[in-house]
């Protein structure tokens, strides 16, 4: 018997992590946490210190100042200081940006711009880039000039806003995404998440979603993740601009408050248990997880098959559910029924409680649902 004694919120769970930056730091705070983790960089950034388009901005910005320059990452903003640095116009990018009205998006750029040596005119405390349009169009920009830190994706909205209102906009392409260079960690995590073998995919940028809806198109199988992500599957974002690829296909997603790794994890601590399946059987607490079961607060791993099984017969607790049906839920089953009988007496075993389940002679399995429970639960 599996008996885990100390297990964190989100033991039994299985969490996939799509971050190709602080993915270790997410991990490890899931880990901490009891989550078995899963990791799948749905992208890679690559960095334009060597592109002519860069360079070409950053003399264009030198040359002629603009009015307000707008920081978007830490990582794209230390990358353009290191980069102009590298063809030797560091000194006079700095002294250029000491000059105009600089906006950093969020703490980690303001981090980031005084790192540098300059302070931040302004930064919004969302840490989104709406607010940051709000600003600029409620003190006008009508024929201002604009520089745009990119941050990896295009920012058509934001762009065209701000052109429409009368600025001139300069971008600044510090580094693109690009899909990763292995896919096989990506297409394992889709397999994973089509089959309900993760509970939640985190997500902590618009391109990462992008990149894995795109993967799954190139499979032919965006329907199949769209389904789970809308069923089985929790959909958690770091913040509402991440959240938008999924929102726009209709899915479903949860966010923190505050748009940081600590409070992502911290919801799915909350969201991830409530939504586990707790029945009473057989005068004990059963509750359900991902690849483990709470059995009266003690958390006992069990095998995929016998997960299978138990999720089977907790979709209708008191009922009897048929060994054929039961077949058909087992991975990879064949014709032999007593592939059931197998599974499930390893499943005993793992519980720790062999009552939890009774065998009706001649037709099948059933949990042995508390009679208190039994209205409840259509039993």
């Amino acid at each position: 018997m599996n008996v885990i004694h100390d297990h964190g919120p989100l033991a039994g769970f299985t969490v996939g992590v799509t971050a190709a930056r602080r993915a270790d730091e997410l991990g490890a705070l899931l880990q901490r946490r009891g989550a078995t983790v899963l990791h799948a960089p749905a992208l890679r950034i690559l960095p334009l210190s060597d592109d002519g388009r860069l360079l070409a901005a950053t003399k264009e910005l030198i040359d002629h100042a603009p009015d307000v320059v707008v920081a978007t990452t830490a990582i794209g903003f230390r990358g353009w200081v290191e980069a102009a640095d590298g063809w030797g116009h560091g000194e006079a990018l700095l002294a250029r940006l000491r000059g105009v009205e600089l906006l950093a998006r969020g703490p980690k750029v303001k981090g980031a711009v005084r790192a540098a040596g300059l302070v931040e005119h302004w930064s919004p405390s969302s840490e989104s880039m709406a607010e940051v349009l709000d600003r600029l169009l409620a003190e006008g920009v009508a024929g201002r000039r604009v520089a745009l830190q990119l941050h990896g994706e295009p920012l058509p909205g934001f762009v065209e806003a701000l052109r429409a209102g009368g600025a001139d906009v300069v971008l600044v392409p510090v580094y693109r995404w690009l899909p990763p260079a292995d896919l096989a960690p990506v297409d394992r995590l889709l397999d994973a998440a089509v089959a309900h073998g993760v509970d939640a995919l985190t997500f902590t940028s618009a391109p990462a979603v992008a990149s894995l809806l795109a993967r799954a198109e190139e499979r032919g199988m965006a329907g199949e993740l769209r389904a789970a992500l809308a069923h089985d599957v929790l959909a958690a974002c770091v913040g509402p601009v991440t959240a938008l690829p999924l929102q726009g296909l209709g899915v479903d997603t949860v966010q923190p408050e505050r748009f940081r790794l600590g409070p992502l994890v911290q919801l799915l601590c909350q969201e991830l248990p409530a939504r586990a399946r707790a029945v009473p059987v057989a005068g004990h607490r059963v509750e359900i997880r991902g690849h483990a079961v709470l059995v009266d607060g003690e958390l006992r791993a069990v095998p995929p098959a016998g997960m299978a099984l138990l999720r089977s017969l907790a979709r209708r607790p008191g009922w009897v559910v048929a060994r054929a049906e039961l077949l058909r839920a087992l991975p990879g089953a064949g014709r032999d029924e007593h592939a059931v009988e197998t599974a499930m007496a390893r499943l005993r075993t793992a519980l720790g409680v062999p009552k939890l389940i009774q065998t009706v002679v001649k037709r099948g399995y059933r949990l042995a649902l508390d009679p208190a429970a039994g209205s409840k639960y259509g039993a």
